[in-house]
């Protein structure tokens, strides 16, 4: 006879212990989260699993080793040394460094280009206020696509051949070519200096930025500039009123008074999506594929149609453009946390 309300009790005990674990969120919680790892793990090795066995079907070999078989095919814009007979590996690298070419510069020419917009749209100046506002918004507006084939196709390849190239200060030639200047050249006894001359069909000597690189790093530069000017703008009109009025009654000049109160203030707002700005502009280098311009993912579309290594080909560009996004992030993050340690010290 006592067996039984013994059992209920138990049985009531269980059951109470088990709505106070259930109704608790933060176990709740971890239930959830565990039946979502196991689902993820479920369906990755399903993908893995049915990947495999399809490349098995079609004979088609996986893994990296195809990295270190001869490419065979050209690459006409390179920074470092490559022949046909590279390695597909080697390709991708010189497919690396020119998109890192890209970023780099254009990172550089669109921070300058932007806070002088963003700087000059909130200029008392009538006609430079509008003239700001006038590029911000077209540019804003057209796709960046549209802008590569207007610089590349309407602009650089309606050019004069070389024959005809402007010159530019007797040292700087523009034709459809490209962009041919003086470069710095290593010899024995020291450095020297290599001119761009007018040979039989081109210039010969000096460094030549060819019309595709050019076209891709201006469209990037005019394009990224008008949303980093906004950013600018925004950053600038966060700044209290009231600090700049008492800058301005200590006599301070606009230049100082931008320089030394409003910018490293407003630098605590811009630098967040500016940051955003930067990989964008990074990602958005790969629209060059469309202007036949080597960089990573056009070098990848090739790799991947001589060699049919879909995945390993993908995958590396994935990674790559991955790295290069965290590590522009933790580099911004940086600076960020150092100027917002800085403001709150000041």
């Amino acid at each position: 006879m006592t067996d039984a309300p013994m059992s209920n009790d138990r049985s009531a005990s269980l059951t109470s212990k088990f709505k106070d674990f259930w109704f608790h969120e933060t176990y709740r919680g971890y239930v959830f989260q565990a039946a979502l790892v196991v689902a993820l793990l479920w369906i990755a090795v399903s993908i893995v699993s049915n990947v495999s066995e399809n490349l098995s079907q079609q004979r088609i070999a996986s893994g990296f080793g195809f990295l270190d078989t001869t490419s065979g095919f050209v690459i006409s814009q390179r920074l470092v040394e490559y022949s046909e007979t590279s390695s597909y590996g080697r390709a991708l690298y010189v497919g690396f460094v020119n998109t890192m070419a890209v970023a780099v510069i254009g990172i550089v020419l669109t921070t300058i280009l932007g806070f002088a917009i963003g700087i000059a749209r909130l200029s008392s100046n009538w006609l430079l206020s509008r003239l700001a506002t006038a590029y911000i918004e077209v540019l804003r507006n057209v796709p960046l696509l549209l802008q590569i084939f207007f610089l590349y196709f309407g602009v650089l390849r309606t050019l004069p051949f070389p024959q005809q190239a402007y010159s530019l200060g007797g040292m700087v030639f523009l034709d459809n070519r490209g962009l041919h200047f003086p470069t710095l050249i290593f010899e024995a006894g020291g450095l020297a200096l290599s001119m761009p001359a007018l040979g039989r069909f081109n210039f010969e000597g000096g460094a030549t930025l060819s019309p595709e690189f050019l076209a891709l790093l201006l469209a990037l530069t005019l394009y990224t500039a008008a949303f980093v000017a906004e950013i600018v703008r925004a950053g600038i009109q966060s700044v209290p009123r009231g600090q700049v009025e008492a800058a301005r009654a200590l006599g301070l000049r606009p230049a100082k008074l931008l320089r030394f109160v409003v910018l490293p203030q407003a630098l605590r707002v811009i630098i967040p999506p500016l940051t955003s700005q930067y990989l964008n502009l990074t990602k958005n280098s790969s629209l060059a594929v469309f202007i036949a311009y080597p960089e990573l993912v056009s070098i990848s579309g090739i790799t991947l149609n001589q060699t049919g290594q879909a995945i390993e080909v993908l995958s590396i560009a994935m990674i790559v453009y991955l790295t290069l996004s965290l590590l522009t992030s933790l580099a911004m993050n940086l600076y960020y946390a150092r100027t917002d340690t800085g403001g709150m010290r000041a």
